[in-house]
Parts: C-alpha cells; sequence; structure tokens
C-alpha cells in the first residue's frame, strides 16, 4: 500500500529528529545568515538535506520550499509543495533548549492537507490530517474554549503588547512565549494556551504545519487582518498570524489596531 502524505511526514520528522538530535552537544558550526535571518548551524543544514532525501525521493513531484534551501521559482508551477523548516527555534538549538522543533507540511493549491510538528527531545510529534483532526503522540486535541480575551493566555512576544498594536486599553492577558513558532501552534492547538499571535511578517516555512494543526484542533487560523492564510506564494511571507478558537480569534482581531 503507497505511504500516505501524513505517514511520509511522520516518518521524515522521526528521521529529522535522529540526525538534529547527533548535533546536540557537539560543535555546530554557527553562522549569521547573509540576508540577516538569523543563525544557521550545521546541523541545520544536516536536517534539510535529510528531509530532502526522504521527502522528494518518495514525492519527486511535489515542489520544494525549506528556510535552509535556495527558493526554486519551478515550485511555482506545481500544484503540490513541500514546505519545511528543518530547525524552528534555531537559537534554542544553539543555546541547548529542548523546545527546538521540525516543521513539515505538504501545500496544496495553496492550503495545508498534511503536517507534522515534532520536537524530539520533549517527544512531542504534533500532527494533522485535512479534515481529520489533530493530534500529539496519537491522541486526539482539541483548542480551548476561552472566550474572554480578559485574562486569557497568549502566546506572544512582549513586542506584540505595546499599546500602539490595539484600539483603546490593551487587553489584560497573560503573556506567554515560547521560541519556536511551530511550537507556539501547536500548544495553542491542544489548549494548553488560549491563543497565539504575531504581528510581523512571517515566512510560510514557520506557520505552514502548524496552521492546519490548529485548525484541525478546532481553531481559527488568519493573518493579523482577518483574512485566510494562503501558501506556495512568490515571496513566502504572511502579514503575521492570529490563531484561537473562534470566538476569541473574533475579539482578537476586534481589538487590535
Amino acid at each position: 500500500m503507497r505511504e500516505t502524505d501524513l505517514d511520509l511526514l511522520i516518518r521524515a520528522a522521526r528521521a529529522a529528529g535522529q540526525t538534529a538530535c547527533a548535533f546536540v552537544g557537539q560543535e555546530l558550526g554557527v553562522r549569521d545568515k547573509d540576508d540577516g535571518q538569523g543563525p544557521v548551524t550545521q546541523a541545520d543544514l544536516a536536517v534539510n538535506d535529510r528531509l530532502e532525501q526522504i521527502l522528494r525521493d518518495a514525492r519527486p513531484h511535489y515542489g520544494w520550499l525549506s528556510e535552509e534551501s535556495i527558493d526554486d521559482p519551478a515550485r511555482l508551477t506545481q500544484d503540490t509543495v513541500f514546505v519545511i523548516d528543518p530547525i524552528d527555534g534555531t537559537r534554542s538549538f544553539i543555546e541547548g533548549a529542548r523546545t527546538w522543533a521540525h516543521s513539515l507540511a505538504i501545500v496544496r493549491d495553496g492550503v495545508t492537507t498534511a503536517a507534522v510538528v515534532f520536537l524530539p527531545l520533549l517527544d512531542r510529534l504534533y500532527s494533522a490530517q485535512q479534515g481529520m483532526g489533530a493530534q500529539m503522540n496519537g491522541a486526539p486535541i482539541a483548542a480551548s474554549a476561552r472566550g474572554d480575551i480578559e485574562g486569557a493566555d497568549l502566546l506572544a512576544t512582549k513586542p506584540v503588547m505595546a499599546a500602539e498594536h490595539w484600539r483603546g486599553a490593551v487587553p489584560q492577558v497573560t503573556r506567554h512565549h515560547r521560541p519556536s513558532l511551530a511550537y507556539r501552534q501547536c500548544l495553542v492547538a491542544e489548549g494548553r494556551f488560549d491563543a497565539m499571535l504575531t504581528l510581523r511578517a512571517t515566512w510560510e516555512w514557520d506557520i505552514a504545519a502548524g496552521a492546519l494543526i490548529l485548525s484541525e484542533s478546532g481553531a481559527r487560523v488568519s493573518d493579523r487582518r482577518g483574512s485566510a492564510l494562503r501558501f506556495n506564494a512568490p515571496h513566502p511571507q504572511t502579514n503575521g498570524m492570529v490563531a484561537a478558537n473562534p470566538a476569541l480569534h473574533d475579539g482578537l482581531l476586534q481589538r487590535l489596531a
């Protein structure tokens, strides 16, 4: 029987975890990217190579978009594309923290249809397939049902709470943060936090997998203006991201300036 797209992503994510973990505690060869997009390590590149080998060997007709690969415009002519962040949270990886992740998505006609976010050092594998719900380590997960923005647990960076970003008073939320954007999305998908919010231009590889895991958990996902997210764009960035259950999502959008 042919391996499903989701099973392929799960197999690839676990292989990526093995590759990345082999670098833990070793010399990482850290350097800054030329485009000012932060650090990259030998581990990022090795994981990218491993993922590309596994995924493209299995689906050679799918396009490829990865943070650590030179962008090939040919992906724009293909209806199905891998969207990959080999290590989301590279700074955490360098610092020896445990909350970095592999983020793997398959996007068809602009919409994510299968997704995996894997944190190997925490042994947390989040997965979703379009129309089939979201899971963590094989168990179903669901977003928080909290409807009131006041008192909500919000995953966001400190600058998001600046008064300039809000209509009227800044909402009285409890702000939390995790360095990996993919992990933030999954924490909301499993209901451990009520919402997540990022207002900066956001790379597709950071959110394509998490967006499906969120939506399949019952959350609503959009850019900062409320528009639906679409992936595999010529310039692969979105206008931020807002995610929460439908009531809280609407409340956040109403309050955002």
